[in-house]
């Protein structure tokens, strides 16, 4: 029966570390000498990316990146929202261990004394720095971004970080608000400056600083956009002029879409500009005219970003860091811009599960860059002409933000911790991911630029809580104490299988017989995920893809 074979399955998933058979390279197999790695972890990124086939979006230097990188097409997030999703990869473990489904708990405290990845390579002799948002602040890394544990140095937040959802947006009235739409003159904003610039100026000093060390480095590099609100410099909005801006392909809610499945994102509806258009609660709709303005603001938000990265890669070649350094790009969820009626993350769909991830690694998904060569020259995403830079080798498998940890791990030619017995709260240092380094052994592979394995054994898993079946007022993030109802999903290369079941928050429980509600979508003849078939199932022999 279909519930009897989730339940198997995701018990199955759960238990990854029996089910993973892929390993790391032996340590110190690829260069003999460390490799530094810089991690760049951007917020509420989808990929809506030129190196992800997006034709609108300007991201030359992004793109860039991805020409000389191992770039994961179908690559997700655990769960669609900052902290857990954070804590989740930081950690290589799922919200079900770290116990993290909302922003109120540390998981040293609250679940288990879990390593992290800056920490693992601290203790291997790194000199370890953060800056901007890496860890979600707060109590979720213990008002600390998990120092000292995780970090060499005190970590770096933007000073210009205290005004991002403050009266700084000019409107049509000339008065200032605190807007979703949010371009600004960066020379009126308080302190003359944003905070990602911030963190692109202090990351460079860094770099500046350890290009000398004979200790390596890892330097986490967290962005804030394009979170909302949708705060950059006014000179992005003339990349998206509105009358090339598209809506969603599906903007309506779905019929067959369970009502615990929808998020009515109250976060947009508190800023100023959103309220003003008084809106019903929960589906609204929000008018066409405005939807536009969302989505441009977010692409220009994606550009502004873009000019960041391509701010801090040009430093690696300054500073002779390009041919000793892994790069690893990643976001920790994507962001709903209308698709089934959704203006946020808050839940399992692809478009806010499915990241951008890519890794270059030197001398391996690019040849080492010769004296003098620039292998991340900056580009002007304003250039009326831009040269369109094709993605490197790419991986169609599906594959998990918990990969992040083992497989940074493995290319840095440390020894990969090995994988989480059941249960593994007692275990300080363990991995609940596979290990991607398969993927970087080009010499076994063929030459052919898309890279699959066996598509039936790529399998992603997310999940998203709920404090009723019904939207409500805390649908979106309910706390802890609250959730009454959890959705577990899995992301095969032919479906998209939830099921929404009865949750326990006091013992942490799913029950598997309390059956909410449940989705199934082909994602072959229904990319978009707009179909459930789940009712049509019931009584059905489950699908031999999701047999575990």
């Amino acid at each position: 029966m279909l519930l009897v074979g989730w339940c198997l399955l995701w018990l199955g998933l759960v238990l990854a570390s029996v089910c993973a058979s892929l390993e790391s390279a032996a340590p110190g197999s690829w260069t003999p000498a460390p490799l530094n790695v810089l991690l760049i972890i951007v917020d509420d990124l989808r990929p809506s990316l030129g190196c992800y086939g997006d034709k609108l979006v300007r991201s030359p230097n992004i793109d860039q990146l991805a020409s000389h990188s191992l770039l994961f097409q179908n690559a997700f997030a655990q769960q669609a929202v900052c902290a857990p999703s954070r804590v989740s990869f930081l950690t290589g473990r799922r919200p079900d261990t770290t116990r993290l489904y909302d922003f109120n708990s540390y998981w040293r405290v609250h679940a288990g004394n879990f390593s992290t990845i800056p920490q693992y390579f601290k203790e291997n002799g790194y000199v370890t720095m953060s800056v901007g948002k890496v860890f979600h602040p707060g109590i979720s890394s213990n008002y600390s971004d998990d120092s000292p544990y995780s970090w060499s140095m005190p970590p770096y937040h933007p000073s210009s970080e205290k005004y991002e959802n403050t009266k700084t947006c000019r409107g049509p009235d000339g008065e200032l608000h605190a807007n979703l739409l949010c371009p600004v003159d960066v020379a009126d904003v308080p302190e003359g400056t944003l905070p990602d610039k911030q963190s692109t100026e202090q990351a460079i000093r860094l770099l500046e600083k350890t290009k000398t060390s004979a200790r390596p480095f890892f330097l986490a590099v967290g962005y804030h956009k394009p979170h909302i609100p949708f705060r950059y410099p006014k000179e992005f909005q003339k990349l998206y002029p509105l009358e090339n801006i598209t809506l969603a392909p599906d903007p309506q809610v779905p019929a067959g879409l369970p009502s615990v499945a929808y998020n009515p994102w109250m976060d947009i509806r508190q800023r100023e500009d959103v309220q003003a258009l008084n809106l019903s609660v929960p589906y609204g709709p929000i008018p066409v005219d405005f939807q536009r303005k969302i989505r441009q603001s977010y692409f220009a938000s994606v550009s502004y970003l873009d000019t960041q990265v391509g701010h801090l890669l040009s430093a690696l070649d300054d500073f002779q860091l390009a041919n000793s350094t892994i790069v690893a790009f990643v976001s920790d969820h994507g962001w709903a811009l209308g698709e089934h009626g959704e203006w946020a993350k808050y839940s399992n769909f692809d478009v806010t599960t499915r990241v951008p991830l890519m890794f270059y690694v030197p001398g391996r998904t690019a040849p080492l860059p010769e004296a003098g060569e620039k292998l991340f020259p900056y580009i002007d995403p304003f250039d009326s002409v831009l040269e369109l830079t094709e993605p490197g080798r790419q991986v169609t498998d599906l594959v998990e933000l918990l990969s992040l940890s083992p497989t940074l791990s493995g290319l840095a030619g440390l020894h990969v911790p090995p994988r989480c017995p059941i249960p593994s709260f007692h275990v300080e240092r363990c991995r609940e991911g596979q290990s991607l380094v398969k993927h970087f052994r080009f010499q076994d592979l063929e030459e052919d630029p898309y890279f699959r394995g066996n598509p039936r054994e790529s399998i992603a898993y997310s999940q998203y809580p709920r404090p009723a079946d019904s939207p409500q007022w805390n649908s979106d993030k309910p706390s802890l104490k609250d959730i009454k109802v959890m959705g577990y999903s899995i992301r095969t290369i032919d479906y998209r299988y939830t099921v929404w079941v009865g949750f326990n928050p006091h013992d942490f429980l799913a029950n598997f017989s309390d059956v909410h509600a449940g989705e199934l979508y082909f994602v072959d003849s229904d990319p978009l995920q707009d179909h459930n078939m789940y009712n049509d199932s019931q009584g059905r022999d489950l699908p031999r893809s999701l047999m575990p």
